[in-house]
């Protein structure tokens, strides 16, 4: 389920975006005791291999299992990145989403959470 949403432009790193979606999580509500205000744990991919990030998450005390460029494979992250590329496939289903018909980022940035929404309502649905 999307926690958090962003879009960037096309040539645009992806480890420039890292830090927006975590600090864009909402406080998630438990059961027991209080609101969990940050993730416990983050996995990513080489692309994400820079140490800036890893001591940004490490001063945040967010647990993260990133790949190391030319040490490590990604398959090892496999079952856990299959979880995103089926997020980003079920939004990749909405039309409007396929192409971007909007001129304006808030705009389709709009459609990309409404879609998230739809996506959220059919997995609580079941």
């Amino acid at each position: 389920m999307p926690l958090s949403l962003g879009i960037s432009g096309a040539n645009m790193h992806d480890s420039l975006g890292l830090q927006p979606l975590v600090r864009g999580i909402p406080p998630i509500r438990s059961r027991r005791g209080p609101r969990r205000r940050r993730p416990a744990k983050l996995h990513a991919d080489k692309g994400y291999d820079y140490n800036r990030l890893r001591k940004w998450l490490r001063e945040r005390r967010i647990r993260h299992r990133i790949a190391r460029k030319g040490i490590e494979s990604s398959t090892r992250l496999g079952r856990h990145r299959w979880v995103v590329e089926r997020t980003v496939s079920w939004l990749a289903g909405c039309r409007r989403l396929h192409r971007r018909y909007e001129r304006k980022a808030e705009h389709f940035l709009a459609f990309v959470g409404i879609a998230a929404a739809l996506i959220a309502h059919r997995r609580l649905a079941k």
